[in-house]
C-alpha cells in the first residue's frame, strides 16, 4: 500500500506520467475507474479520427471519377454503425495497447475511483463499494475533463447529446445542430455533413473555430458553406423543445433576431469541464480557481506532494499538453531539472476537411502585443503535391516580428497541415528565423515545403507564386 508516486486517471496525462516515473525508478501506482487512456483514447481523439476516416473515404468514392476511376457512386453509402464499430475496435485496440505499456513498465494499476486525502493519502473505492487506503510521498491528480453541460440545455443523451454520444450513434441522423465550432464541434460537423446529415453549425462568436487566426475561421466557414453545412455565427441558442419527433431550437441570429430550427438530434460542443468535483481536494485544502485546479510551472498545488496535470489546470486542453506537462512534472519530482513549458509554442490541430493547425501568436494578437509584423502566405493551389492529390483548398500563414525576423505564429489550413506544423515549433524552439526557414531545403514535392514557400513570401523571394 505504499508507494514513491500514486497517479489518478490514466489519460495522455496519468498514463505518461505513470511511465515516465517507472522510468526513473520511481515505484508507481496508477488509479483508474474506467479503461486505460482516457477520454482521449477511449472516447475523444482517437475514435475522432477513425470517423473522420470514413468519411473522408466515403469523399473519395464520392470523387472518384476527378481521379480518372469510373466507379458506381450509386452503389456506395455511408453505413454509420459500422463506422461507429471499427472507431470503437480501433479505441479499444490502443487502450489494450496502453494497458500493455502499464504492465510492461511495472506499474500498479489499481481499478476504482480515487480521492485524494490529507498527508498524502489516496482512498479508493472499487466496483463492490469497498475501500482502500495508500500511502505515496507524492500524488498527481490527472482526472481530465467532459463535455460541459449548458444551462437550459442540458444533455439527456438521447435527443441532446455530447461528444460521447455523437461517438457511438449507431441510427444516422437525418439532420443535427451543433452548438459550438470549436475542435469538437467542427470535427463532427464535417463528419456528418459528409456522410450525408444535415448539419447546422451555431457558434456564439463572430467567427468559427474562435481561437483561429482570422483568416483561418474565414476560410474554413466559406469551406463548410460550400459543402453545405449552414454556418451561424454570432448566434446564440436560447432554449431547445425536445418534445417532439424534431427538435425545436430556438437561436438568437446575428441581426438581433429570434428564430426557430429544427432538427433531429442536437449536439452540445461548447467547451469541457475540469473532473474536480469529490475527489477530496476541500479535505485536503488543495486551491482551485474558475474551476481549475492552482499550479506552478512544474505543476506542484499549494499542498506540499500533490501535483495537477491536463485538462483539470489552466491552459488548453490538449492530450499532448497533458503529456508533456506530465514528464515535466514527473522529472521535477525526480529530482532532474527539466525546461517548463511554453505554452505560446504548442501545436493546434483541428482535423476537418480542410484541416487546421497552428502555433503561436494569431495576426490580431501579435498586433495587440505591440509586434510590428510582417506575413508571408502560400496558397496549396501553387503547391505541386496539393494539385496532384487533388486537395488545393487552403494556404499556410506566417507571421514575422519585423525586427527580429522570429516567427511569432504559424497558421495553416488544408490537407495533411496537422502533419506539417511541428518544423516551425522546431523553429521556434530553437530560435530559427523566418529568413533561415525561407532558406532551408524542403523535399519536393510535398506540403511541408509550403512553410518554406511561405516564409520566403514574406521576402519577397517566393519562387512559386
Amino acid at each position: 500500500m505504499e508507494f514513491d508516486l500514486i497517479v489518478i486517471g490514466s489519460g495522455p496525462g496519468g498514463y505518461v506520467a505513470a511511465i515516465r516515473a517507472s522510468q526513473l525508478g520511481i515505484k508507481t501506482a496508477l488509479v483508474e475507474m474506467a479503461d486505460p487512456g482516457g477520454i482521449c483514447l477511449n472516447w475523444g481523439c482517437i475514435p475522432t479520427k477513425a470517423l473522420l476516416k470514413s468519411a473522408q473515404v466515403f469523399q473519395y468514392i464520392k470523387h472518384a471519377s476527378d481521379y480518372g476511376i469510373s466507379a458506381q457512386f450509386q452503389n456506395a453509402k455511408p453505413d454509420l454503425e459500422t463506422m461507429v464499430k471499427r472507431s470503437r475496435q480501433i479505441a479499444q485496440t490502443m487502450s489494450k495497447g496502453i494497458d500493455y505499456l502499464i504492465k510492461k513498465n511495472n506499474i500498479t494499476l489499481i481499478k476504482g475511483k480515487a480521492k485524494v486525502l490529507p498527508d498524502k493519502k489516496v482512498e479508493v473505492t472499487f466496483n463492490n463499494n469497498e475501500t482502500t487506503i495508500y500511502n505515496a510521498k507524492n500524488i498527481i491528480i490527472a482526472t481530465g475533463a467532459r463535455s460541459r453541460q449548458l444551462k437550459g440545455i442540458e444533455q439527456d443523451g438521447n435527443k441532446i447529446i455530447g461528444y460521447r454520444e455523437a461517438l457511438a450513434l449507431t441510427k444516422q441522423p437525418s439532420s443535427i445542430l451543433i452548438i459550438g465550432s470549436g475542435a469538437i464541434g467542427s470535427e463532427f460537423a464535417y463528419f456528418y455533413n459528409s456522410i450525408g446529415t444535415q448539419v447546422t453549425l451555431v457558434e456564439f462568436m463572430p467567427e468559427i473555430v474562435p481561437l483561429e487566426d482570422e483568416e483561418i475561421s474565414k476560410y474554413l466557414a466559406r469551406s463548410f458553406k460550400k459543402t453545405g453545412i449552414k454556418v451561424l455565427t454570432s448566434t446564440n441558442v436560447i432554449s431547445v423543445d425536445k418534445h417532439n419527433e424534431l427538435c425545436k431550437i430556438t437561436v438568437n441570429t446575428k441581426q438581433g433576431k429570434e428564430e426557430t430550427i429544427e432538427a433531429e438530434i442536437v449536439l452540445s460542443a461548447a467547451g469541457i469541464t475540469s473532473n474536480i468535483e469529490n475527489i477530496g481536494l476541500e479535505e485536503t485544502k488543495i486551491k482551485t480557481e474558475n474551476g481549475k485546479i492552482v499550479v506552478d510551472e512544474f505543476y506542484k498545488t499549494n499542498i506540499e506532494g500533490y501535483y495537477a496535470i491536463g485538462d483539470i489546470t489552466p491552459g488548453p486542453a490538449l492530450a499532448h499538453i497533458a503529456s508533456k506537462e506530465a514528464v515535466i512534472c514527473v522529472e521535477k519530482i525526480a529530482g532532474q531539472n527539466p525546461e517548463p513549458l511554453n505554452y505560446k509554442n504548442i501545436p493546434s490541430c483541428i482535423y476537418t476537411q480542410p484541416e487546421i493547425a497552428s502555433t503561436g501568436y494569431t495576426e490580431k494578437e501579435s498586433i495587440e502585443k505591440g509586434y510590428q509584423i510582417k506575413t508571408g502566405k502560400f496558397p496549396f493551389t501553387a503547391s505541386g503535391k496539393a494539385c496532384a492529390a487533388g486537395e488545393m483548398e487552403g494556404f499556410v500563414k506566417i507571421i514575422i516580428d519585423a525586427q527580429t525576423d522570429k516567427l511569432i505564429g504559424v497558421h495553416a489550413i488544408g490537407s495533411n497541415v496537422t502533419e506539417i506544423i511541428e518544423s516551425t515549433v522546431l523553429a521556434k524552439k530553437f530560435n530559427i528565423t523566418a529568413r533561415q526557414l525561407s532558406e532551408m531545403i524542403f523535399p519536393h514535392p510535398t506540403i511541408s515545403e509550403s512553410i518554406m514557400e511561405a516564409a520566403a513570401s514574406a521576402y519577397n523571394i517566393a519562387i512559386h507564386i
